[in-house]
């Protein structure tokens, strides 16, 4: 069933003054004007995501937004009245977020994480902050080592409460985290343990080799930045490391080791020093 909050893959069936009609499972739905691509014509098939307008009609726009049916974004308030706020989600009208769906004391530009769900009465999206009760890790649809996308919760004492893949609650540990993080920041990481409860723990980028490759990349940009030279060994210490390139020594010796082999790098005692290829 074709519903608001999502996108559609539809076919144009009618071309008008004022932009296109397209076939939603035998309703017509209007793509207006501005977002019609050029040279469409009847029959081509468009990707739009449907929303309801001011006047409560289903509507298609090309745009995307930032936030679909069951996700979890970090998102602006634009506005705000005695029956709630108007978030910015990346289309022209603004996504609701009723005063009953509030648990923060919501100010003008400030941002937000908030869930998007239907509304059952209406069938309209709205946004909501009491989003705990679409997340759980009763039945896990992760396992150990599996790439995920982490939204950054709360801080609590022990490390970072997560959001991973829209679903489940996990903590992202102060011992594996290597620069500060902030509220709604997106990162990509994997499952380092699932507990015998169900609880999860998280990691920062991605595992193993795989990690090392992209902190690699990330060492043979900065010397190119840095006239081809860095003041840092494996003598460097942890602190300083984690300061500089925001990984943990383990990694960065790791990293080193593989450049070296690859013939990339010297190793002085003074630094690294990119080799001429």
């Amino acid at each position: 069933m074709i519903q608001a909050g999502n996108i559609y893959n539809l076919n144009i069936i009618k071309l008008v003054d004022f932009g296109v009609y397209l076939d939603a499972e035998g309703t017509e739905i209007l793509l207006p004007k501005r977002y019609v691509p050029l040279g469409s014509k009847e029959g081509d098939v468009v990707t739009v995501f449907l929303y309801h307008d001011n006047e409560s009609r289903l509507i298609a726009t090309t745009e995307t937004p930032l936030i679909k049916e069951g996700e979890i974004a970090l998102l602006k308030v634009v506005d705000k009245n005695q029956q709630g706020a108007f978030l910015e989600w990346g289309i022209m009208k603004d996504l609701f977020m009723p005063l009953s769906q509030q648990r923060s004391h919501i100010h003008l530009h400030q941002y937000y994480i908030v869930y998007a769900y239907r509304d059952e009465q209406t069938g309209r999206m709205a946004a909501t902050e009491r989003f705990e009760k679409y997340l759980s890790n009763e039945t896990l649809t992760v396992e150990e080592k599996q790439a995920v996308q982490i939204l950054v919760w709360e801080k609590t004492d022990i490390g970072y409460k997560v959001i991973i893949n829209n679903c489940h609650i996990g903590v992202l540990h102060f011992s594996d985290v290597f620069r500060e993080l902030e509220y709604g920041e997106i990162i990509n990481g994997y499952i380092k343990t699932i507990r015998t409860d169900n609880k999860l723990d998280v990691m920062m980028g991605e595992r193993g080799y795989q990690r090392v490759g992209s902190v690699e990349q990330q060492i043979l940009s900065l010397l190119k930045e840095k006239d081809n030279h860095l003041p840092y060994t494996d003598k460097s210490s942890p602190e300083e490391i984690k300061a500089v390139f925001g990984i943990s020594k383990k990694a960065f010796k790791m990293a080193l080791g593989s450049l070296y082999k690859q013939r990339l790098i010297a190793l002085h005692p003074s630094g690294i020093t990119l080799l001429e290829q």
